[in-house]
Formats: C-alpha cells, structure tokens, sequence
C-alpha cells in the first residue's frame, strides 16, 4: 500500500487542492479550508500526501496570519512525516489546529468510497 495507494488517491486528492486554491481566489477562505481537510482525509494514508497536505495547512495559515493554526500545522508536519508510514494516523481526522492531532472522525460516505477504491486498484 505504501506507493499505490498515493498514486491511485493522488486525482481525489489533487481535485480537492485545485477547489481549495479557487476557493481562497473567490475569497471564500474558510471554503478553501474545509477543501484542504477533505484532501487531508483523502490522502493521509500516504506519507507524500498527509505531508503535502499539511504544509498547505501551513501556507494558507500563514495567508491568514493565524498564529495558532501555523503553530498546529509545524507540529502535524512533523508528525505527518515521522508516523505515517507506520501506521499511526487518526483515520477521518481532518488535520486542522482545531482537532486533536491524535483524534478519530467518522469518514463521509464519498470520502470512504474514493479511499477504497484506491487501496482497492492496488497492484
């Protein structure tokens, strides 16, 4: 799982950081946000991803001069970086300062069903 996966979830993945970026050009920033989490629960089970992710997190909290979500962000990265790839990853967490870095979410139907698919087309 550790190279397919982010291979097969990377167009999911992709679809929701190009919402995110026009979101935030519309000015709809916490839009362009809620974007940025649902790639995060899309591609946290892979490392390139969940580290991407977040330090896209890290950027747009950074736009936003949000002193509290950098701070997060800097510490999800870390741990995005040094957990991942064992596993170590709260399943439907949506990866924002706002939620407990350790915490579980239930995964949205559609979220759920992309994910599967891409461990499913795994070679």
């Amino acid at each position: 799982m550790f190279g397919t996966f982010s291979k097969n979830i990377a167009g999911s993945v992709s679809a929701e950081l190009r919402l995110s970026k026009e979101r935030e050009k519309d000015g709809l920033i916490s839009h362009s946000f809620r974007h940025l989490e649902n790639a995060h629960v899309l591609g946290q089970e892979s490392t390139k991803w969940h580290v991407k992710v977040h330090f896209l997190m890290l950027l747009w909290a950074i736009r936003q001069r949000n002193t509290k979500e950098c701070l997060g962000q800097v510490l999800r990265i870390i741990g995005a970086f040094s957990k991942t790839a064992i596993g170590l990853i709260p399943h439907g967490n949506t990866g924002g300062s706002n939620i407990s870095p350790f915490k579980t979410l239930p995964i949205k139907a559609e979220h759920q069903m992309l994910i599967n698919n891409a461990k499913r087309t795994e070679t």
